[in-house]
């Protein structure tokens, strides 16, 4: 094992350099920088509707982008200041020394000197919109005083780029923190598996639907967009201007393109998951002179190396630590497993990144579609897409390494093995997809490309692996069920299939509970006890619905199930459900829904509770987190998590301190949208569009949310004046 340099224990040093905290906020803009953004400014109309949906109107695709920026500063400037803050490794120049960890994983992949070489490097057109960019957000500023930014009080066009796609954190996320900081920090290595299982928190990810013409009433493609997201991360935003922009969508906060939506020709949906595109390469490490370097192939490669600084707040102000970052030609150096260092490939070709997803906003045809998937940057989506010439198409992917199949890329390949080097990128052709397949529909839910159409769906046979690595799920069965051997649909009714409220989860489960029952002997105290829970889950449909008592028994079951037997299943490399259905014995079973019934009965009163009274939705404050309450208002819900195959995903991700469930994450910005010659759409939001709660479009969508309820797009210039709250220029 080679020895450490002293620069690993960077991260536990005392601060090696104080410098001075940030100046109170003012405005960063000259005289002759706020006239020229003034003028821009009077060529922006943003037009607010009913709801306090912004529809910007420009004259150049760079004045609609200056009108984003602008707009969600008004409904959000916290968080979208907050992505950028993250996106660019700063978070602990906010909130201290316990965010070091974590600007560290995003400054291994994100260096301002390289962006900014990208920047300058970048094409005519892309300048412009980044320009703009950073115009919007500072024009902002300049007019709203007010405004206390925690951090960036004043933003330069390079920085668009280290937020390019819209997955905030994206693939980066995928390398762990504490293993990070062990290395880093020379401390002992921690254990790489996650306690718990993959059952315990809301997933993150997303359900897609294409509607061929031949399924639809009117004889047009439909989509289906359904991101299930952290509430309040997207706001819907329509963009418009005379160079050929009108998208309309989600947009993550402080970015400038449309990242899942629709414009007037063609729509297109992001589910998360598709392949591997993600590798960990074990690197031998030997020291000479002082140097480290690492085996490759018949030669000694030197490690690069690289001072990262990192500044953090502190109770007296602001201090700094340096770090010396390691990096292979695969990448950085990310935490260390025995005597290998492990260093880590991933997409990181931000300016590639950032025109794939503004130009796919600005496609025609499927064609001009395909020829921006050509990028090859979309790294962590898959995509469902349709268009108005009556094509719908599935991308598993888009950025997908080609890899020897010899080696089991699932786990750390020897890097000082040239074969186990990437080979280039897959084309686009050569990855799995689907264009117009004969069964008329597509569907993604985060699970695995094989049931995506059906009879017609792509075969694992014909695909490496590595091009799919999740499995079947709950709700991708469910998907597949409501979709098959249907006609003539319409926007209403494929909303109605994406809210269908069957829990699939429980079908092969629920017959084991009521077995154990039936077959458990007389005597088992137990069987006494649940005579009245069995006989409701007996006749239980497996539908949701907010006066349902045997859902929230339902429920309340399968999670004691999942937290108890989770961790064992994990350890032991099977499926939790899996596991759940076929290693629990039945006295388990049964001793789980005394566990659930007793945990209802203590936390409501009675094991009788209807899921509605359990289920609810509540935004209280324009944080980030909310500080749910069980003594404020709420909202009842009749969704339930995508785990357990709810297609419309309703739950909690943080730690529960109330007895109640409050959702935070599943549907978020949902739409469905018809393609004819002229567009048709419905959309809902989870609360509303504006971050202030001051706002009256802080929460007034949440009764339809509630009750799945959508709202008309008004997508065409004379609609949004029908329904006009105010019209005006940015700093009006």
């Amino acid at each position: 094992m080679p020895r450490l340099s002293p620069a690993l224990a960077a991260l536990c040093a005392i601060p090696v350099a104080a410098i001075a905290a940030p100046a109170p906020a003012t405005s960063q803009v000259g005289a002759v920088e706020a006239l020229r953004l003034s003028m821009i400014a009077k060529r922006v109309t943003i037009m607010r509707d009913k709801w306090g949906i912004p529809h910007i109107y420009g004259k150049t695709d760079a004045d609609a982008v200056f009108g984003m920026l602008y707009a969600q500063s008004e409904d959000d400037f916290k968080r979208v200041e907050l992505n950028f803050i993250n996106a660019m490794g700063r978070l602990a120049e906010v909130e201290g020394e316990k965010a070091l960890t974590q600007d560290l994983r995003m400054k291994l992949f994100i260096d301002p000197e390289v962006l900014k070489a990208q920047y300058k490097a970048s094409p005519a057109w892309l300048k412009k919109l980044m320009v703009a960019w950073a115009d919007g957000l500072n024009y902002y500023l300049h007019t709203h005083p007010q405004v206390k930014p925690q951090l960036i009080t004043y933003y330069e066009p390079w920085m668009a780029l280290s937020f390019s796609e819209g997955s905030i954190g994206g693939d980066i996320e995928t390398v762990q923190l504490e293993p990070l900081q062990a290395f880093y920090a020379k401390r002992p290595q921690p254990s790489l598996a996650r306690a718990g299982s993959d059952l315990d928190k809301e997933p993150a990810g997303s359900n897609g639907f294409a509607i061929a013409p031949a399924l639809s009433k009117t004889g047009n493609a439909l989509l289906m967009i359904n991101p299930h997201t952290s509430f309040y991360f997207r706001p819907e935003v329509h963009a418009v201007s005379a160079e050929g922009l009108n998208a309309y969508g989600a947009v993550t906060w402080g970015q400038f393109f449309v990242y899942q939506g629709f414009n007037d020709r063609l729509g297109w949906m992001h589910t998360s998951g598709g392949g591997d595109v993600i590798d960990e390469y074990l690197e031998t490490i030997v020291e000479k002179d002082g140097k480290f370097f690492y085996k490759y192939g018949d030669e000694l490669r030197e490690v690069k190396t690289r001072e990262i600084k990192l500044p953090y707040r502190t109770a007296q102000g602001m201090a700094e630590k340096t770090v010396t970052a390691y990096f292979t030609h695969h990448g950085p150096v990310v935490r260390q497993d025995g005597d290998k260092w492990v260093s880590v490939a991933l997409m990181n070709e931000p300016m590639k990144a950032l025109t794939q997803s503004f130009i796919r906003t600005k496609a025609r045809n499927y064609a001009a579609f395909y020829k921006a998937m050509e990028l090859r940057t979309n790294s962590s989506n898959n995509t469902v897409y349709a268009d108005a010439d009556g094509n719908i198409a599935y991308f598993h992917g888009n950025f997908v390494p080609i890899r020897d199949t010899k080696f089991d890329f699932t786990k750390p390949v020897d890097g000082s093995n040239p074969a186990t080097d990437w080979k280039g990128l897959h084309a686009v052709k050569d990855t799995i997809q689907l264009f117009n397949p004969k069964n008329g529909w597509i569907q993604n839910t985060n699970n695995w490309p094989y049931s995506a159409a059906g009879q017609y769906s792509p075969r694992p046979q014909d695909y490496p692996a590595y091009m799919s690595m999740n499995p079947e799920n709950a709700r991708g069965i469910h998907a597949v069920r409501v979709l098959q051997n249907r006609k003539d649909f319409t926007l209403e009714s494929l909303i109605a299939a994406a809210y269908d409220n069957q829990l699939t989860a429980f079908e092969p489960l629920l017959p084991l509970l009521v077995r154990a029952y039936d077959e458990a002997p007389a005597s088992d105290l137990a069987k006494a006890e649940l005579i009245e829970q069995i006989s409701l889950l007996r006749d239980w449909d497996m539908r949701y619905s907010l006066t349902s008592v045997p859902t929230s028994l339902a429920i309340f079951w399968l999670q004691d199930l999942v937290k108890t037997y989770g961790p064992e299943a994990k350890t032991k490399g099977i499926l939790v459900l899996d596991y759940l259905a076929s290693h629990v014995t039945p006295q388990q079973r049964l001793e789980a829904l005394v566990r659930a019934s007793d945990k209802l009965k203590n936390d409501f009163g009675t094991w009788k509770t209807p899921w509605g009274e359990i289920n609810r939705f509540q935004r209280l404050t324009g944080d980030v987190v909310q500080p749910f309450d069980d003594s404020k208002p709420s909202i009842p819900v009749p969704y339930a998590s995508g785990n357990w195959g709810s297609l419309a995903a309703f739950g909690m991700t943080s730690k529960p301190r109330t007895k109640r469930i409050y959702g935070e994450r599943g549907n978020s910005f949902v739409a469905a949208v018809e393609f004819g010659p002229r567009i048709r759409a419905k959309s809902v939001l989870a609360g509303g569009e504006s971050g202030d709660p001051a706002s009256p479009h802080f929460n007034d969508q949440a009764e339809m949310y509630a009750r799945g309820e959508f709202k008309d797009v008004l997508f065409y210039k004379e609609d949004v004046e029908k329904n006009l709250e105010r019209k005006y220029h940015p700093g009006e």
